[in-house]
């Protein structure tokens, strides 16, 4: 199985990021870190005549990973109650990309399977839920089973590795995924 992880964090070395290297450690994985790529803003042309237009960034090499592995594990800190920004525009990107001719993107979605890791505020466990109840929405939008997810407690970077409960979970899914 090949693992595409999708980090949402603008943190470099954050919790949600340590947890998503825990689970493809060893694993045939890519790490990809959305705040690194040149991804736009959505213009939605969803209603017009002309539709979408292209827009010149990475955003198809993102589907071409897509398409190149068979779980995708979205991982994100808990920002606002919601996910973060990188990760919001990954999202909203599916709006044009579900209806372009190239692709057959939500055809290939219903083939993986999709695992969440969130990570935030010693409270997160609870606060986290409507976002998981948000991408299990998302994912049954395209199709897409809903495998697990993990919500990691920890605001500094590095406090992550106390939450022994989401270790142990991030342990099981390597073991899942290798």
């Amino acid at each position: 199985m090949k693992v595409l992880a999708l980090l949402g964090s603008t943190r470099k070395d954050g919790n949600s990021e340590y947890l998503a290297k825990k689970i493809v450690e060893g694993t045939d994985h890519t790490i990809v870190t959305l705040a690194d790529l040149d991804i736009k803003p959505i213009v939605d042309m969803r209603h017009t005549e002309e539709g979408f237009s292209p827009v010149e960034d990475d955003y198809e090499e993102l589907v071409q990973l897509i398409e190149d592995h068979d779980i995708l594990l979205f991982a994100t800190p808990l920002y606002w109650y919601g996910m973060s920004g990188p990760m919001k525009n990954f999202f909203d990107r599916w709006s044009q990309y579900l209806r372009d001719e190239r692709f057959n993107l939500k055809e290939e979605l219903t083939k993986k399977k999709a695992y969440v890791v969130i990570s935030g505020g010693p409270s997160a466990r609870i606060k986290g839920l409507p976002l998981v109840q948000q991408f299990n929405y998302i994912f049954e939008f395209v199709n897409m089973e809903f495998a697990d997810y993990i919500i990691g407690a920890g605001v500094r970077p590095g406090e992550v590795a106390t939450d022994l409960a989401a270790l142990e979970k991030a342990e099981r899914w390597n073991a899942l995924f290798r």
